[in-house]
């Protein structure tokens, strides 16, 4: 008996994972698991194995796959074009294993010849190199019991504590070689029990998506498709996110599908003509980053878009996106002057395209994964960001709160004796706090570019500096939102986050930065165990001014309200560095308060001017209110406050 000889197959064998519905789908800007297509998928034909291969060049009049198998060579494996004019070149390649490098060798009608990396692969060459690899993303994930419960923890009604990391420089093996990175298994050795400790209910990583330039910080990407290999594997990266699980941890991950570089192997002119950006250059280039801005006008990038942000989710178990820049989405006059960008056919200064894409991403998410969050960083006025497409709005979960973080940073940056003339830059967030369901942000970007750290924005001297920053977080952790803080903030980085390096971990061995460390640790805590401080943290029934027009003394009060009034939470701040002895205070109702959380405790390096012992309201109207209650507050602090 002899052995069943296998067919001989061509260099290229006409094969497809397509089907006409995937087809209709990609061209109608719905497809939303085009990566279980496109890209590079280990299959095996007539029990031949090898790789399929598939891309989508529409201008293209000749398309080639290359890689270390044929020696590079652009003529030996030609793809085949797809009957019904999609666009689409594919075709099945004997002998292409895991781990081969390749590129699409691309000739456009022009003549003009490309070399392009695989806009759906999952794994990259690392840097400089800028060959896709073929990979497969098999993985057995073990996050089943957080998976079943994530929908409490991601809920707008529970507390949203976040840590924002840039991976690479959180820690270094060497602070002084930015080449050398720590894994992703040992990033999440050292972050997860930080993270934990420290009492932030998620993390948020800045654009892990396959990057070419270190100093884009992520945020212009080559690899939708593909964690960097800059920390390994894309399944080193799946156990990542599995062991943040295991803790209790939330991931979330900054996604940018508003622009991307020009880099020659990405996606900027893929097959010679402006495939995935629009070609008018008023709405296809952007200005201030030097990127090209993605054609939501043309179906299939909306349907790669889509399919990116879906891709996230599932195959990587992320709890949520924060997705960069959607003001420079939705406005086609961001950063242009008058005559440098053309109005809609309304004559509006909105992007009708992006927005309805926008709509369509997040109502796609929202059913797929009803128990992650969608949170939008806009940064202007716009109608609805937050709220559901059936109300007109964009339908994300959040929105940062930028004018909360601008009109903040400014007041605190005032020297204290000039704050009581401008009180109402620090409380007129309130008026506009319950429009959207808003994030309270303190991230990278306010401490970079000549920004100076958090601590070197506070006036005074290094004392007065650590105290008004444990006053701005109070104030921040307090306010109604979620919260986003960057990594260094919490314990008072002294000099500008530097990507090339690591955090100044050397500032732990001083009493003072140790004292804000865990203060911000002890406010984690108090958020996340306190419900007045997020049940109704997006809700306008939950706050309320207790004291607003003490301007002389700069103090300000007000209460977190919760299910009852039993859970309310009194914060008073006192803006200035003179104690108030004696303060008295108008409250409505009767019973005994207590303090849970002092910024001037001397655990926290403070002056010590806390209140001890239970403080009674009694029966005596001040300042409008039915009782009064007196107690001290301490300086350039807050005082917190719980019924006892």
């Amino acid at each position: 008996m002899t052995a069943e000889k296998k067919p001989t197959l061509p260099p290229v064998h006409p094969f497809t994972l397509f089907s006409g519905k995937d087809v209709e789908l990609f061209q109608q800007g719905t497809h939303a698991h085009l990566y279980d297509k496109f890209g590079a998928h280990s299959v095996e034909y007539e029990g031949i194995p090898g790789t399929y291969f598939a891309v989508w060049a529409p201008n293209a009049a000749y398309v080639a796959v290359a890689g270390n198998f044929n020696n590079w060579d652009a003529q030996q494996h030609t793809l085949f074009p797809r009957w019904d004019h999609s666009g689409i070149w594919e075709g099945f390649v004997a002998g292409v294993t895991l781990g081969e490098c390749y590129k699409y060798f691309i000739r456009s009608a022009q003549g003009e010849e490309l070399w392009k990396g695989d806009p759906y692969a999952n794994y990259w060459e690392l840097r400089p190199k800028t060959a896709s690899i073929a990979w497969k993303l098999d993985y057995q994930w073990k996050d089943q019991k957080w998976m079943e419960s994530r929908k409490a923890h991601n809920s707008l009604s529970a507390p949203f504590s976040v840590y924002e990391v840039h991976l690479g420089s959180w820690r270094r093996p060497d602070k002084n070689n930015h080449e050398i990175f720590y894994s992703y298994k040992e990033i999440a050795d050292m972050l997860i029990p930080y993270v934990k400790d420290m009492g932030f209910t998620h993390v948020e990583l800045m654009p892990v998506m396959e990057h070419p330039f270190d100093g884009s910080w992520g945020y212009q990407g080559t690899g939708y498709y593909a964690p960097t290999s800059r920390y390994g594997t894309p399944q080193d990266f799946m156990s990542f996110v599995d062991s943040f699980h295991a803790a209790g941890i939330g991931v979330i991950l900054d996604w940018v599908p508003s622009h991307f570089p020009y880099d020659s192997h990405g996606l900027f002119r893929f097959d010679g003509s402006h495939v995935y950006e629009y070609a008018d250059m008023r709405k296809g280039y952007h200005p201030d980053w030097n990127s090209y801005i993605f054609n939501y006008a043309r179906n299939e990038v909306r349907s790669f878009l889509l399919s990116n942000a879906v891709f996230w989710l599932d195959k990587f178990h992320i709890d949520g996106l924060r997705v960069d820049a959607v003001a420079s989405m939705i406005h086609l006059n961001y950063s242009r002057e008058t005559g440098a960008w053309e109005p809609n056919e309304h004559g509006g200064e909105e992007n009708l395209e992006a927005i309805s894409f926008l709509k369509h991403m997040n109502e796609t998410i929202y059913s797929l994964f009803p128990d992650v969050q969608t949170i939008a960083e806009e940064s202007t006025s716009f109608y609805g960001v937050s709220r559901p497409t059936f109300m007109g709005g964009l339908g994300f979960g959040m929105k940062w709160m930028m004018g909360w973080m601008n009109d903040t940073l400014a007041y605190f940056k005032r020297d204290p004796y000039h704050r009581k003339w401008h009180q109402d830059q620090l409380t007129f967030s309130i008026a506009y706090a319950f429009s959207e369901n808003f994030m309270l942000p303190l991230s990278h970007d306010e401490v970079v570019h000549g920004k100076s750290p958090m601590l070197y924005k506070m006036p005074g001297d290094d004392w007065q500096k650590l105290a008004n920053l444990r006053l701005m977080y109070s104030y921040m952790f307090t306010h109604p939102g979620t919260k986003l803080l960057f990594m260094g903030d919490e314990f008072g980085q002294t000099s500008e986050w530097n990507f090339r390096s690591e955090l100044d971990w050397h500032l732990m061995q001083y009493v003072s930065h140790q004292g804000l460390k865990q203060f911000v640790k002890e406010l984690n805590h108090l958020y996340t165990s306190t419900p007045a401080l997020y049940i109704k943290q997006f809700e306008y029934y939950g706050f309320e001014w207790v004291s607003l027009n003490d301007h002389e003394q700069c103090v300000v009060a007000y209460m977190r309200k919760g299910m009852t009034a039993q859970e309310d939470i009194l914060v008073v701040l006192n803006m200035t560095p003179v104690a108030r002895e004696n303060y008295i205070l108008g409250i409505d109702g009767n019973g005994s308060w207590k303090e849970i959380l002092n910024s001037d405790d001397k655990r926290f390096f403070g002056s010590g001017v806390i209140n001890t012992g239970e403080i009674e309201a009694k029966e005596e109207s001040y300042n409008g209110k039915s009782h009064r209650i007196q107690l001290r507050i301490p300086p350039l602090g807050a005082t917190i406050l719980a019924k006892v």
